[in-house]
């Protein structure tokens, strides 16, 4: 299957209130009850972006808002989150926000717009022409138009060889009558693609339809060194789905199991300046628990034993970027619904490869932000009324 649809470059700065009649829903990030899905970029002079979301009373939920902090201290400190995508009065949540620098220098904040019942899922986009500035300003929102019923993305933009920008996307072939294809799988086929830009993200043409098992999504997208595409899809069957391109992503094979373990949870695989591949998931584990950073020296036929990022349960959802010092920035979360941090860890190549510190550069379970609920206090039980 292969559908196409034109993002006018008009529609670039067209009010928000023309793009929908919906009103928005101001969400008060003070009073945040869980979080998590995070993403990373870090600008060619240094500041360190992370995106989430947050928003109502868990995920998924009508209330759900993306946010965006920044670091201009190495990610010692990060200032107050702010809203970049509000959910409206109909019932349309944000979620899924991704963070990706493309060969400009601008920043993308691409995100998912859903509505469960009218219903309607597409895919969102702000963008940053100048991220290193005082005051960063985002153009209004507009929606990539993807010809599809259903379309969803999750994770990073890659820039092929041939210039071509490659979005990986899941979509449907009707509207799907829930918050997520991935749980609607009986009625609603998940598959398979890439929106596909030749102008700079100016139009966007979606390609593929890859099926998978019954439940997966969020697939991540590998130029190999042979020319082929690689494309990785998370399922529940534990372990990763794969499907092969050999036309720059217009057309797919068949999805098939890969041999990569993984429990059921996004997974971040990217090519290193060094030319070798990094991917981080839950290794060896069938939960979300064990974070790992593995290296691989042929191209994705095997991996090392790598390097432990967090142990703890609860860790998930991992995004990052190598810098252009070679630094590996790699941000998480943990325990949405109680702690509900958000982390980072950073790390050369040469300590993954050996599975320890060897660059002195090693840093893990570092904050960027986490819940602060209100505490009640505990009623003493030796204290009588009215006294």
């Amino acid at each position: 299957m292969q559908r196409s649809l034109p993002l006018l470059a008009a529609l670039l700065l067209a009010p928000l209130a023309l793009l929908h009649a919906a009103e928005p829903v101001v969400i008060d990030l003070n009073q945040r009850t869980w979080q998590g899905i995070p993403g990373l970029e870090r600008t060619a002079k240094g500041r360190v972006y992370v995106s989430w979301f947050t928003g109502g009373p868990k995920e998924p939920s009508p209330d759900n808002t993306v946010v965006l902090s920044y670091s201009d201290d190495a990610g010692k400190t990060f200032t107050p989150p702010e809203a970049m995508g509000l959910p409206t009065n109909d019932g349309t949540r944000c979620f899924d926000p991704t963070l990706w620098i493309d060969p400009k220098g601008r920043l993308w904040y691409i995100f998912n717009r859903g509505n469960k019942d009218l219903p309607k899922h597409d895919v969102w986009a702000r963008i940053c022409d100048d991220p290193d500035a005082a005051k960063p300003q985002w153009c209004p929102e507009f929606r990539i138009g993807y010809d599809a019923p259903f379309t969803f993305r999750m994770n990073k933009v890659t820039v092929l060889s041939t210039g071509e920008w490659l979005m990986p996307v899941t979509l449907a072939e009707k509207p799907v009558p829930a918050w997520c294809t991935g749980y609607n799988d009986k009625q609603t086929p998940t598959l398979h693609g890439v929106g596909i830009s030749t102008d700079e993200g100016k139009t966007w043409t979606l390609h593929g339809a890859v099926k998978s098992k019954p439940w997966a999504l969020e697939n991540m997208i590998t130029e190999l060194k042979d020319g082929r595409l690689w494309m990785l899809i998370r399922t529940n069957s534990g372990v990763l789905w794969q499907s092969h391109s050999t036309d720059k992503g217009r057309t797919w094979s068949d999805g098939n199991p890969s041999s990569i373990k993984s429990p059921g949870s996004r997974f971040y695989i990217r090519r290193l300046s060094s030319g070798n591949l990094l991917l981080v998931n839950h290794y060896k584990f069938t939960g979300r628990s064990h974070l790992t950073a593995q290296v691989s020296t042929d191209d994705g036929a095997t991996w090392n034993e790598g390097l432990l990022l967090d142990e703890r349960k609860g860790v998930s959802y991992p995004d990052g970027v190598q810098d252009k010092d070679g630094l590996i920035w790699i941000t998480y979360d943990r325990d949405r619904n109680g702690a509900g941090e958000i982390l980072l860890a950073k790390f050369r190549e040469e300590d993954v490869i050996d599975g320890k510190d060897v660059s002195g550069a090693l840093t893990l379970k570092q904050t960027v932000d986490k819940l602060h609920k209100p505490t009640v206090p505990k009623a003493n039980p030796n204290k009588s009324a009215g006294k």
